[in-house]
């Protein structure tokens, strides 16, 4: 009888294990962060994502336009951030 209820916990356990590490976020190299410095534009005009600052693209002769493009990181529109360990654009409402 102890021999079944161990068995019976051996797999409860193994199971919540595997559900554990299936349900885990892979995150791109691209995008792993610790803080928010870590983070930058992934692009450099009017640019809706972000990359960790070490895929920062090379901007230094790039001329932008000083519109604002909606649903970009123009003109205040959103914000870099790292969540969760991931770089990310946060949009203002």
């Amino acid at each position: 009888m102890m021999k079944k209820y161990y068995l019976i916990g051996l797999l409860a356990i193994s199971l919540i294990f595997v559900i554990a590490c299936t349900q885990t976020k892979t995150i791109p190299e691209n995008k792993i962060c610790s803080v928010d410095t870590d983070c930058i534009p992934a692009g450099c005009c009017h640019s809706n994502d972000t990359v960790n600052l070490k895929f920062a693209p090379d901007c230094s002769s790039i001329m932008c336009t000083m519109e604002c493009v909606p649903n970009t990181l123009d003109c205040g529109q959103g914000e870099v951030k790292c969540v969760e360990r991931e770089c990310k654009v946060m949009m203002k409402s």
